[in-house]
């Protein structure tokens, strides 16, 4: 049965985690960049998720933590597959072709998804005005986002057009949408370490066959990747995967969806930082705008998450 009970955390090792997640994740876009330079991107995936899942998993044995109870490792790999496959795999995927930037921008929308996916919480949602607004004005973000690739189909093509791997990055942000409500709704008692190296341990068993599919292993030469792409893969195995996933999933049951989400506000931002300065990518205006215009639905639709938990603590003090 579903659970949405918060645990308590300390307010320390809350913060802690946010800035995690904040940072590490908005710096991982670049890192995926530098990635797939001399990694195929299954190949990626597979690699990232099982070595930080195996890594984490050795680390909670030596730990005594409980490590095979089959109700948790069932619904990690729900959720893993959920995050990491459709969610993280998306992103990988289309940094390919994509500027890390634009990616970052794109990826901007799994708040909005939150609210309406998040059936449990539909009736205190739905009956805000700010929460409706937010919806709205979010939808106008992800079209404007969309609008010079749809323009370009129509009218003179300057090249491949983007809007493929743009829609397979909406699927992608569904999917992490709908894994993170999975991992709160349906957490489990189990170690929040545990549960997030299964997750990671079941999605890179999927990109494994994955890529021998795609014939990404059988024409896969190791010495041709660059330093820089050895490089990213650690930085996206250690502090990408293990620090900032097991923050995220852990944040997941300690504050609500919605505020966990938050991390749109600050990830698109420190990734076209990286991607304009370290990678000269270029962003347009309308990028820029859609992502403002986005950041600012994601606002309007906390505020009243926000508003709701201060009326709460103030009827408590009375």
């Amino acid at each position: 049965m579903a659970s949405t009970t918060q645990k308590s955390a300390s307010p320390v090792l809350v913060i802690i985690a946010f800035a995690t997640v904040y940072l590490v994740w908005g710096s991982t876009y670049f890192f995926i960049k530098m990635a797939v330079d001399g990694f195929p991107p299954l190949l990626l995936g597979a690699l990232r998720f099982f070595t930080a899942g195996a890594l984490l998993l050795i680390w909670c044995a030596i730990k005594g933590e409980k490590i095979f109870v089959k109700r948790n490792i069932i619904h990690a790999a729900a959720s893993g597959f959920l995050l990491l496959v459709i969610g993280n795999g998306a992103v990988i995927w289309v940094e390919q072709t994509l500027p890390s930037a634009m990616v970052a921008i794109m990826v901007s929308s799994p708040p909005i998804w939150f609210v309406l996916l998040d059936k449990p919480n539909w009736s205190t949602n739905f009956k805000s005005k700010s929460t409706l607004i937010g919806l709205v004005i979010g939808f106008i973000g992800v079209i404007l986002l969309f609008s010079e690739q749809i323009e370009g189909m129509v009218g003179p093509s300057a090249g491949p057009s983007k809007l493929p791997a743009m829609l397979l990055l909406v699927v992608g942000t569904l999917g992490w949408a709908s894994g993170s409500l999975y991992s709160k709704h349906y957490n489990t008692k189990g170690s929040v370490s545990v549960n997030t190296a299964w997750q990671m341990m079941f999605a890179g068993v999927v990109f494994i066959p994955s890529s021998f599919f795609h014939h990404e292993v059988q024409s896969f030469n190791w010495h041709t990747i660059p330093a820089h792409s050895w490089y990213a893969l650690l930085y996206l195995i250690v502090f990408g995967s293990i620090a900032a996933f097991s923050a995220y999933v852990w944040l997941l049951q300690v504050r609500p969806a919605t505020q966990v989400g938050t991390y749109a506000y600050v990830n698109p931002v420190i990734a076209v930082i990286l991607g304009v300065l370290f990678a000269h990518e270029g962003v347009t205006l309308l990028q820029v705008g859609g992502l403002v215009i986005i950041l600012g639905s994601v606002l309007l639709i906390n505020l009243s998450k926000y508003r709701k938990e201060k009326q709460v603590k103030e009827e408590l003090a009375v």
